[in-house]
């Protein structure tokens, strides 16, 4: 069974996260209730934490940042984003490697 935090859809994968912006350091904190909580250093304004989240998941996920879309939760801390032809198993894998619980 999948964590809650992860799924896939016909196009890739789902994913959903709590951010926390204006971190000291951007890093995965571990799993928050249904959330995979993340830790981003740039600040809420003008969608930078955003922008940083879709960058730090496309590094730690190893895909790439054009097939990564936020289609969820742009001024929230809960996000929604989707990674196109991405595969569950190897993208949970990645992710929770650097995991710091």
């Amino acid at each position: 069974m999948n964590p809650p935090w992860i799924r896939t859809h016909k196009h890739g994968v789902i994913l959903a996260i709590k951010v926390q912006p204006r971190a000291s350091k951007s890093e995965i904190v571990g799993i928050l209730g249904n959330e995979l909580k993340i830790r981003i250093a740039a600040p809420p304004i003008d969608s930078a934490a955003n922008e940083a989240l879709v960058e730090f998941i496309a590094e730690k996920s190893g895909c790439h940042r054009q097939t990564i879309t936020l289609i969820r939760g742009a001024t929230s801390r809960s996000k929604t984003l989707s990674i196109r032809d991405g595969k569950l198993h190897e993208i949970e894998k990645k992710l929770l490697q650097g995991e710091n619980r």
